[in-house]
């Protein structure tokens, strides 16, 4: 699907006011808070989640619970701040009941405000944190083990799904082959691409 901007979603403010006040499916019930977004809009890496959680629903911003400080960690391993390099936001911007995963009919609701994410930050590359971010974003399931760490285009920009941290968090081993030694590499991977990036052309 083509990222997309509507004549009223001119701006990233528009966006977080449009959002205010969505009511496309049921979540918008039972939320506390829209989490529309964390971190810098300029960056030229953008991160996407599955939803938000508790700690979320309650301060209206994404990945601030556990798993939250566990991406905060992983992204200072590589030298990236998450207020400074990254622009970090969720497939779905209000809470699935008991943290369920959303369904499709949540996510394709969801997904004009997306769009108009991906289009008004404009980022080269995009990191898919988890299954369901790889499903909302690319329309591609099956299990992150298998899609993990392969770049994926999308419209000119570079998706590259990793595991989740809430998964990360219940499965700790660092030895070489596990989940987080993997997302390690990843990682150190999203660092020398933008990296690239920002190397003059010759």
């Amino acid at each position: 699907m083509t990222p997309h901007i509507t004549p009223s979603m001119t701006s990233l403010e528009d966006l977080a006011a449009a959002c205010a006040g969505c009511d496309r499916c049921g979540l918008a019930a039972g939320r506390n808070r829209v989490v529309v977004s964390r971190g810098n809009p300029s960056a030229r890496l953008m991160l996407i989640g599955e939803g938000p959680g508790q700690q979320e629903d309650e301060t209206g911003r994404p990945f601030v619970g556990r798993a939250g400080q566990l991406l905060d960690r992983i992204l200072a391993s590589v030298d990236l701040d998450s207020d400074r390099d990254v622009y970090i936001c969720n497939v779905v911007k209000c809470r699935p009941p008991e943290n369920r995963r959303p369904t499709p009919a949540e996510m394709a609701a969801c997904r004009p405000w997306l769009d108009a994410q991906i289009a008004l930050v404009d980022p080269p590359l995009i990191v898919l944190a988890g299954a369901t971010a790889v499903e909302g974003v690319l329309g591609i399931r099956g299990g992150i083990s298998r899609l993990r760490g392969q770049w994926q285009p999308l419209d000119g920009r570079w998706c590259l799904p990793v595991f989740h941290p809430s998964y990360l968090l219940r499965n700790p081993s660092r030895q070489e082959g596990s989940p987080k030694w993997l997302t390690w590499q990843d990682m150190q991977d999203v660092k020398r691409r933008l990296q690239q990036l920002e190397e003059p052309t010759p």
